[in-house]
């Protein structure tokens, strides 16, 4: 199938309250959000209809535009609502959601108190499941030039814009050099994430993960680790330095995108998914169902 650009694709998308046709979904060329990243957005799937834990992102996209001095006008509750109302209207099962949010075109300078605060939900297809077998075989990691920012330099705990301009660059290097993405240092040069997901290692049956303070912690990376406390495998969040890699047995990441994914190389260091990794898969498929979650 061609690829299809998403300015171009049919069905409805929400906007500023009202349900809009997919091409008719447009904002100005002058939008604040557009030139000086004034915008947050979530990542979420629905799942055989149901959008898994969209309280939970609902309520940090709102924590996201109030870490950039905006406020979302509507509730969690209506949030999940709008949401839920956009996936059914479209007629997925299986689909990324796309909340956003960002700052519209009535000042065009560094501050824009007097901007209108514009919201948008699009979801598109997204199957959910792979060959469990190719997916066990793992990606290739290249290790990322840029670094995640000090926390003290950027609003690390929001899911906005800006933060993403350097992901998108290391994620374009390594498809460059044949990798699947790349795994991003800390400013203070410790392992932090990938870039657009969280990052795991075992060793000796235990897990380890980094803090996850100048980064995302992610809702999945969240769920995952839930889900390991639940087998009994221990999860230790700590600093991890890169030439530890070395002496770790496995390693994943986890995101929306990527749910649990193996991991067989970064750099030179090579890693075997096995058993934890499969495990994971596996509880993580069945916690996303939404008759799993009812029970």
């Amino acid at each position: 199938m061609p690829f299809l650009p998403f300015d171009q694709r049919d069905g409805f998308i929400w906007m500023n309250g009202a349900l809009l046709p997919w091409k008719d979904a447009k904002l100005h060329v002058l939008s604040h959000g557009l030139h000086y990243a004034s915008c947050v957005f979530e990542g979420e799937r629905a799942y055989s209809g149901r959008i898994f834990k969209s309280s939970e992102h609902s309520q940090r996209f709102k924590t996201s535009a109030e870490l950039l001095d905006f406020e979302i006008a509507y509730s969690v509750a209506e949030l999940d609502k709008i949401k839920q109302l956009v996936v059914d209207k479209n007629s997925f099962q299986n689909c990324y959601v796309r909340p956003i949010s960002w700052r519209g075109s009535e000042m065009m300078a560094v501050a824009a108190q007097q901007a209108s605060i514009h919201i948008a939900v699009a979801v598109w297809d997204w199957p959910s499941m792979f060959d469990i077998e190719q997916k066990m075989q793992g990606i290739r990691l290249d290790i990322a030039e840029y670094r995640r920012p000090d926390p003290i330099t950027a609003p690390a705990r929001a899911k906005a814009a800006g933060l993403y301009m350097i992901c998108t660059i290391s994620k374009h290097r390594a498809e460059r050099r044949g990798y699947a993405d790349a795994m991003m240092l800390d400013w203070q040069g410790r392992v932090a994430e990938c870039t657009g997901a969280n990052i795991f290692f075992t060793q000796n049956d235990v897990i380890h993960t980094p803090i996850a303070d100048c980064f995302l912690d992610g809702i999945t990376r969240r769920t995952v680790i839930e889900l390991a406390k639940r087998r009994g495998i221990e999860v230790i969040e700590r600093r991890i330095m890169p030439d530890e890699l070395a002496s770790f047995e496995e390693c994943f990441i986890c995101g929306t995108g990527a749910e649990v994914t193996p991991v067989s190389e970064i750099g030179p260091h090579r890693f075997t998914p096995h058993a934890i990794s499969r495990a994971l898969i596996d509880d993580y498929s069945a916690e996303v169902q939404p008759k799993q979650r009812a029970a």
